[in-house]
């Protein structure tokens, strides 16, 4: 089982980190990368040859998150240990 030491480790050894998801335009080479940002929906348009590397980017941010979860869930997990207080058995 991790620890959430191994677990920090891990994230900071994510290099690249992009939000959003990818589609593909229904004319030409190009995917839509769209992010939601403020409150609004941007969008931009992303050439073929940039994909791999986007698609990695998106990767590392979802992998990020997920960890940063377990990360939260060992941590809470551990606060809850620390504050378990044996009741007085009742006579």
């Amino acid at each position: 089982m991790k620890t959430p030491e191994d677990i920090l480790k891990e994230m900071a050894r994510i290099e690249t980190m992009e939000r959003g998801t990818l589609c593909k335009m229904r004319a030409g080479p190009y995917f839509n990368h769209q992010t939601w940002r403020n409150g609004r929906n941007q969008v931009r348009y992303v050439p073929t040859p940039q994909l791999p590397a986007l698609r990695q980017a998106i990767a590392g941010y979802r992998r990020f998150l997920s960890l940063a979860e377990l990360y939260a869930d060992l941590i809470i997990e551990r606060s809850r240990a620390t504050r378990q207080v044996p009741h007085p058995a009742k006579n």
